[in-house]
């Protein structure tokens, strides 16, 4: 976990994976018939201790939905598909999402890693460790699918009033470019595009702030970004949408997921991303993955195993 992570050529011009989908309201009542609820856990944050950073893993919001391997097990069969659930002790026809922004206190300021589905959980996490939205001071979007740039904005308004922003430039000018009636390029019109004199676009490589830095992970979408997080003594990779599902997309990187722009990309990002988080060791916190979102990476077999933090990082 002390480890320093070595910038391999495995990462550089590598893809990572989205959830692009419509989303409703996380707190709105679903429970399947088989006894899958919605609910989700009772804290909205956990605090991790990374050197001298603080990291927060906020839950905007939880939900479940059917038809899992239509979304993350393109290429597999059946039988395949639900072996690796049954070996895993979970549905195969069904899946909880998760949406979880990233806060990093640097101790000068405080770094918001995506901003939710702009239902308000994120507000309601952000307080539970007693922060404001005012409080913020730069927001990065690490790409810009709605569960990512939802809650840019609150009643028309910017949310997070005082903060500077911070994307990767190749995915503002894709998604920018979209004509009227692109249900992502529009509301990156509504949402994003009002805030851009406030934006700095940032390359493979580049600082947010003290301690964190921008890694290319295209394919999820054209500038999709990783950002490694360094506090001195431990380091931690936020790895945004490279994997959305805990079991699936490491079981079986190559799996496609249908909201992946760039599959083969994708699938490729997958493999050598988590080659190099196992063999360094090296603490992830994923955007999809089950609250509290961050956990390690083992090999396994042919493919790989999430495993989640338990006290490794106590804050």
């Amino acid at each position: 976990m002390t480890s320093p992570l070595t910038r391999r050529a495995a990462l550089t011009g590598a893809a990572a994976l989205p959830l692009a989908a419509a989303v409703t309201a996380a707190s709105a009542p679903a429970a399947a018939a088989d006894g899958h609820g919605a609910k989700a856990p009772a804290s909205q944050s956990r605090s991790f201790n990374l050197g001298s950073l603080t990291v927060t893993a906020l839950l905007d919001g939880s939900f479940p939905r059917d038809g899992a391997q239509g979304i993350f097990g393109g290429g597999a069969t059946d039988e395949e598909f639900a072996a690796v659930s049954a070996e895993n002790f979970i549905p195969a026809d069904m899946a909880q999402f998760f949406f979880t922004p990233t806060l990093v206190d640097t101790g000068q300021q405080k770094v918001l890693f995506d901003t939710g589905l702009g239902q308000g959980g994120i507000q309601k996490a952000l307080a539970e460790v007693g922060v404001t939205p005012d409080q913020i001071d730069v927001v990065v979007l690490t790409h810009m699918h709605p569960d990512h740039i939802g809650g840019m904005t609150t009643d028309g308004a910017p949310t997070f009033a005082n903060a500077r922003y911070v994307t990767a430039s190749a995915e503002y000018d894709f998604w920018a470019k979209m004509e009227a009636g692109n249900r992502v390029g529009d509301l990156v019109a509504e949402k994003v595009t009002p805030l851009a004199e406030k934006m700095s676009f940032i390359d493979d490589g580049g600082e947010v702030a003290a301690g964190i830095s921008a890694m290319a992970a295209f394919g999820h979408t054209p500038g999709h970004m990783t950002y490694l997080l360094d506090g001195g003594s431990q380091q931690l990779l936020l790895t945004a949408d490279l994997a959305n599902h805990y079991v699936w997309s490491f079981a079986h990187p190559e799996w496609e997921v249908r909201f992946d722009m760039d599959k083969a990309a994708a699938t490729a990002s997958r493999r050598k991303v988590m080659e190099m988080l196992a063999a360094e060791r090296m603490p992830m916190i994923g955007y999809h993955m089950p609250f509290p979102a961050a956990g390690f990476v083992e090999t396994r077999g042919d493919g790989f195993r999430f495993v989640p933090v338990s006290y490794q990082m106590m804050g």
